[in-house]
């Protein structure tokens, strides 16, 4: 199993992140490749859920809820069996926010497990890798903060 990880500090309130990042129906409303996203069949996000994505440039992704853990300010997701849109078997990402009480911050972190031959093990990693860090960064853009 190999990992691609990536953390940062965003210059806001833990709850302001959160009430943004922590609804997994709503992605679409802040990642710049993305035109639009909804729960497959409609409704609230619950585990199982899945939902799908349209890429601005042209596709769908979709990725179904694994756990979601509001108290902890946490949630996982994985891409469904039957439509991995990568060279990968499996990945299942994690989307974790932590306060920083000091400052009042936000520290972010975003990563993902996956099983892929090896090689292409590394092309992947950067693949998911560059994901969180522009999504994260169009998230801080989404905020008008800097992060």
């Amino acid at each position: 199993m190999s990992r691609a990880y990536f953390s940062t500090v965003l210059a806001a309130p833990v709850d302001t992140v959160w009430a943004v990042l922590g609804r997994f129906e709503a992605i679409a409303d802040f990642v710049d490749k993305l035109s639009a996203g909804e729960i497959e069949g409609g409704g609230e996000p619950v585990v199982g859920s899945v939902r799908s994505l349209t890429i601005a440039s042209g596709g769908v992704a979709r990725e179904r809820l694994v756990s979601m853990d509001a108290h902890d300010r946490s949630y996982r997701y994985e891409f469904p069996a039957e439509s991995i849109p990568f060279p990968v078997r499996s990945y299942v990402a994690t989307i974790r926010v932590r306060p920083i009480t000091s400052t009042d911050d936000t520290f972010v972190e975003w990563y993902g497990d996956f099983d892929c031959d090896a090689a292409v093990e590394e092309k992947m990693r950067e693949a998911f890798l560059s994901r969180y860090v522009a999504f994260t960064r169009n998230l801080a853009d989404h905020l008008r903060i800097a992060g």
